[in-house]
């Protein structure tokens, strides 16, 4: 059973979609407003949070703020708005994924079932531990680290980092980083896995002007430098 969290004040939609979702083994929790959604999510254990954006009060940007701040919780945004900026800002924030209102509840359950399964551990590289250089990945316990010290990662940074691991020194274009990392290629723009990439080399101390883990193809994507990467056994 998937715990939700689905911040919606369209109630009309929130109750088709939470009907739909519960009759799929998801267990859904509906807040209508930001604040509701902070205090629900503080005295809840949620696997995802399905957050609008255009919410009465505090918006829904300034609610995937607060609660990037306290969770490391998968959260998908919902959004009306089908500006790149809305999208991109979104992404920013903390998003893992994003759906385009009107969405079908049967995608929005295949992509809050994928993020929940790379939150819990389900899917990946059958080695415990990669190392690449001084990056260290352990994928039992989702621990990243530089040179031996934590580097905290949102489930999204990490599961975009995964993708790099797992194919090491192959061009990975932005279409294919995103397929593999939120579980669809669909609605993809121009900038979307450039933010992602750039939030991940920044908490990996990577210099953007010269990145040394993680190397932008021109034209194509991007690639893991595959110096040193060594899988090593449980």
């Amino acid at each position: 059973m998937i715990r939700a969290l689905f911040v919606e004040d369209d109630d009309r939609l929130a109750r088709f979609t939470k009907e739909y979702l519960e009759q799929r083994a998801v267990e859904v929790t509906h807040v209508r407003d930001g604040e509701s959604a902070i205090a629900e999510q503080a005295r809840g254990a949620f696997d995802v949070v399905i957050l609008d954006i255009m919410l009465p009060g505090r918006d829904g940007f300034d609610v995937c703020r607060s609660l990037r701040q306290q969770t490391s919780i998968p959260i998908i945004v919902v959004t009306a708005r089908t500006e790149e900026s809305d999208r991109v800002l979104g992404l920013e924030l903390g998003a893992d994924d994003y759906l385009v209102k009107p969405f079908s509840p049967r995608e929005l359950l295949a992509r809050l079932q994928a993020l929940v399964r790379r939150a819990t551990g389900q899917v990946g590289p059958t080695a415990a531990l990669v190392r690449v250089g001084r990056l260290a990945v352990d994928f039992s316990s989702m621990r990243v680290t530089i040179g031996g010290a934590d580097v905290p990662l949102t489930n999204g940074d990490f599961q975009l980092l995964r993708a790099f691991v797992e194919r090491p020194g192959r061009v990975l274009s932005r279409e294919q980083l995103l397929e593999i990392a939120s579980g669809s290629s669909e609605d993809v723009f121009d900038r979307a896995i450039d933010v992602r990439v750039s939030r991940l080399r920044q908490k990996l101390g990577d210099d953007p002007k010269h990145p040394r883990i993680i190397r932008t193809v021109r034209g194509i994507g991007y690639l893991l430098a595959d110096d040193g990467v060594a899988p090593e056994a449980p």
